[in-house]
């Protein structure tokens, strides 16, 4: 029988190259996103740790593009079994007011958020039913934003998108939980402390910015929850 691998899609040099690192020191780990120098780093430290990790360009807002991901997924780290894929798009951040909007500009939220989710979503379920016989429950973890809880002036579409994200990811928990997956959406209801916000909250003190390491032991922990008493939304 082939090992589990973990994918995660949506890989950046803050959270989710972060979140690469963390399940990659236990499976192979596939790393998605749009251009190949997101995950580059990624993929070398996880090597340099004794693990396996493949980078795929992928575009989540297409579906021969994430079909093509997958399999070149299975292929290259063992087959039909996946043990946690976490969706970690996060879209064009578009701040406007609403009645500049174009209509690409308003559907690119959904776009990256809720077609992407669900093209994701389709992909790795099988693979993740596929896996309920191992250590921790097979995981589906979506990374939210506030965004999702509410919507803000000026961000129509990264809203749309978020709203369409985190109703997704309660639907999919609802019908795959009693199968087993762990479905879940995490808000992240802050700023993370990456290389581009550097400058964000400076007074705020060391607890103004959320650490992408932080994250990742939250989705480490969810990954490890028994079926007994999975959480469907963290923050």
């Amino acid at each position: 029988m082939s090992s589990p691998f973990a994918i995660v899609a949506g890989v950046g040099p803050g959270t989710g190259a972060t979140v690469a690192r963390k399940f990659g020191a236990v499976y192979p780990v596939a790393l998605l996103a749009r251009n190949p120098a997101n995950y580059e780093d990624a993929i070398k430290d996880i090597q340099a740790a004794g693990g396996k990790a493949v980078g795929i360009p992928t575009d989540v807002t297409d579906a021969k593009s994430v079909k093509d991901a997958i399999g070149q997924a299975q292929k290259e780290l063992g087959g039909e079994r996946c043990a946690a894929a976490i969706f970690n798009v996060g879209g064009r951040f578009i701040r406007k007011p609403f009645l500049e909007l174009n209509q690409d500009e308003f559907e690119s939220g959904w776009e990256a958020n809720g077609r992407g989710a669900f093209l994701f979503s389709q992909a790795v379920l099988p693979l993740l039913l596929n896996s309920r016989d191992l250590k921790y429950p097979p995981t589906l973890i979506f990374t939210g934003a506030t965004a999702a809880m509410k919507g803000s002036a000026l961000c129509a579409s990264f809203s749309t998108g978020k709203f369409a994200l985190r109703s997704l990811s309660q639907s999919l928990a609802r019908e795959f939980g009693p199968k087993g997956i762990h479905v879940s959406h995490a808000n992240i209801d802050g700023v993370i402390d990456i290389p581009k916000t550097k400058e964000w909250l400076k007074d705020a003190g060391p607890d103004g910015k959320i650490k992408p390491e932080d994250i990742a032991d939250a989705y480490w922990f969810l990954h490890t929850q028994p079926r007994t008493c999975f959480t469907q939304e963290i923050d």
